[in-house]
């Protein structure tokens, strides 16, 4: 009983804490005109936030994110601590829309705000102030909210919702769709500068794949474009690390499968040549490697030399006539 009590106390504290922090005045500055989505994907859990605003680096600003609690999306007189403070509060036991309530309540500014959460569960909350910049407003459905201000039109955050419901694939892919739906319905008022995507695990664990994606843009006269690049490049490092992972439960074909895909998404990238070359050697594969090794040499001859290096740490093993055999195709040998 006593450990409930302490509990209970703890939880009333802590919300208190958040409100009261909340409370304090906020000096607004230029609003980060914005369109925005987050969601959760029901079938794998996975948590998300993506935006796109005519505004320089949107990304430490608008999106907020942590797996198995929720994603945020803060913007228009944007306050961070809504993002801050509003995965304490669901990391507390709060839902999304209980912990909007609260820090809306206690926020003397509310009225230039515009704020949407999901919690892990994918109840979903959002608030449009009615000071925002028009056109502004926001669309909630099941397991997301879209919206945006200062919009050409009123047209943008339905238009999100209807791609991303109508998306196929990842969380990442249907957030891009919803992104590419707003741009399309005319966007920001003022144009596109920068843009943003975040996707969580459903579960936290505590490494790095936590972060499912984490990429920004922060200065292009086509954001989005870049971001759906970057998403590509992200999802192929998840590949290697997957490999990775792989290799270290001794799954060695589940290592090339994944190798192979990280690949196949970006064909010229030496790295994961390399370290796919590297793997192929360490499962015995030496004559499979050597083709890779070589690839990865022509790009640029320091992978030669970075060789002999890594096997000195364990990384390849430390034989003198493999090495040298290996070492040997960027001479083409």
């Amino acid at each position: 009983m006593r450990s409930v009590v302490a509990r209970a106390v703890a939880s009333a504290f802590l919300f208190m804490h958040v409100v009261t922090a909340v409370a304090e005045p906020v000096q607004p500055s230029r609003p980060v005109h914005t369109y925005s989505i987050v969601a959760r994907d029901p079938a794998t859990g996975q948590l998300g936030v993506a935006v796109q605003s005519h505004w320089f680096a949107v990304g430490p600003v608008v999106p907020w994110a942590e797996a198995g609690v929720g994603a945020i999306a803060t913007q228009s007189f944007a306050d961070p601590r809504y993002g801050r403070e509003g995965l304490q509060l669901m990391r507390s036991g709060k839902s999304a829309p209980e912990a909007l309530a609260a820090l809306l309540a206690a926020d003397g500014g509310r009225e230039v705000r515009q704020v949407a959460m999901i919690d892990a569960q994918g109840r979903v909350a959002a608030h449009t102030g009615e000071r925002n910049i028009a056109a502004a407003g926001h669309v909630t459905g099941a397991n997301y909210s879209t919206q945006a201000n200062m919009m050409l039109t009123d047209k943008v955050w339905p238009a999100m919702a209807r791609a991303f419901e109508d998306a196929k694939g990842e969380l990442a892919d249907r957030l891009l769709a919803a992104l590419d739906a707003a741009q399309a319905a005319g966007g920001d008022i003022r144009g596109k500068q920068s843009a943003a995507l975040v996707v969580v695990a459903a579960k936290a664990s505590g490494g790095l794949g936590d972060r499912v994606f984490d990429v920004r843009v922060d200065d292009s006269t086509e954001p989005l474009q870049e971001l759906r690049r970057l998403v590509n490049v992200q999802r192929a490092y998840n590949f290697m690390n997957a490999g990775d992972q792989a290799m270290e439960a001794k799954d060695n074909e589940g290592a090339l499968a994944s190798y192979r895909a990280a690949s196949r998404l970006l064909p010229g990238n030496a790295e994961m040549t390399y370290w796919h070359a590297v793997a192929l050697v360490n499962m015995g594969r030496v004559d499979e490697s050597l083709p890779l090794f070589r690839r990865a040499f022509a790009t640029n001859r320091n992978w030669a030399t970075l060789t002999r290096r890594i096997a000195k740490v364990g990384l390849l093993p430390d034989d003198a006539k493999l090495l040298d055999r290996i070492v040997g195709t960027a001479a083409g040998r």
